[in-house]
């Protein structure tokens, strides 16, 4: 859990994504100060004006291909450095595959699994064993609904999330020893530009509630957070459905 009064210095991978900028703003009005890892110079300095204008300390930017592993250490080495320590980490980089074209491209379905879980397994190690040394901090991972459960129209996705869920639950068992807190937050259809192909609905949700929720979330030092709450209770239905029933749904969420 964070304290109120804390100075926090956070790490965020993927600080260009709507709901990090969202969640990011919040840190912010706290005083935070911030490492910010993206894609886009442009989008980068974006988000660090607008956070140093909600109130940051400090934004640090840093330009990186997640999908470089062996980048990843020195990455986390040079935020610690900028910031004199690191006391939370947010991962939420990641795209929304093309199912259609993971089924017959199999080096596009590769870089999607390295990109939505292999970089995260990655970064994960680095700071979980920083974290564990220092005895102390938050890392926080966007994973997904759509890990609850393999649905035809985003099994590729989805069995990427479901392992970045499931690695971050191993994760958050080894390092409670630590008192280090690891939180899995679970968004539903949130809308972002990963999601602007998509069709609206009543479901769907906007970056800044569910920012807000990711906020409170790491704060409090939450385990597993559906966002917005109500998914919670979506997959829980969708889990308990038969495999008979189920595989005669067409489920888009």
């Amino acid at each position: 859990m964070i304290e109120e009064s804390q100075m926090l210095k956070i790490l965020v991978l993927g600080a260009t994504s709507a709901i990090a900028h969202e969640t990011m703003r919040h840190f912010a009005q706290d005083g935070a100060r911030f490492y910010l890892v993206g894609r886009s110079v442009p989008k980068l300095g974006s988000v660090a004006h607008d956070l140093q204008t909600h109130g940051a300390k400090q934004t640090e930017t840093y330009l990186a291909d997640l999908n470089d592993l062996s980048q990843h250490e020195a990455l986390l080495q040079r935020a610690i450095t900028a910031l004199e320590g690191v006391d939370a980490v947010f991962i939420a980089h990641g795209t929304l595959s093309d199912q259609t074209r993971a089924q017959t491209d199999v080096d596009y379905l590769a870089s999607e699994l390295m990109t939505n879980f292999t970089s995260t397994a990655s970064l994960l190690t680095h700071t979980a064993n920083y974290m564990e040394a220092q005895k102390r901090g938050v890392i926080a991972v966007i994973s997904s609904v759509a890990g609850d459960r393999g649905r035809a129209s985003n099994y590729v996705y989805g069995s990427a999330m479901a392992a970045k869920t499931a690695f971050v639950s191993g994760l958050r068992n080894r390092l409670a020893k630590a008192g280090v807190q690891v939180i899995t937050i679970k968004p539903g259809l949130i809308d972002t530009p990963m999601t602007a192909h998509l069709k609206r609905g009543r479901l769907m949700a906007h970056p800044s509630l569910v920012g807000e929720h990711i906020y409170r979330a790491m704060k409090r030092g939450e385990g597993v957070v559906y966002t917005p709450s109500f998914w919670r209770y979506i997959m829980l239905i969708i889990r308990a459905l038969p495999e008979a029933i189920f595989k005669r749904m067409s489920l888009s969420a």
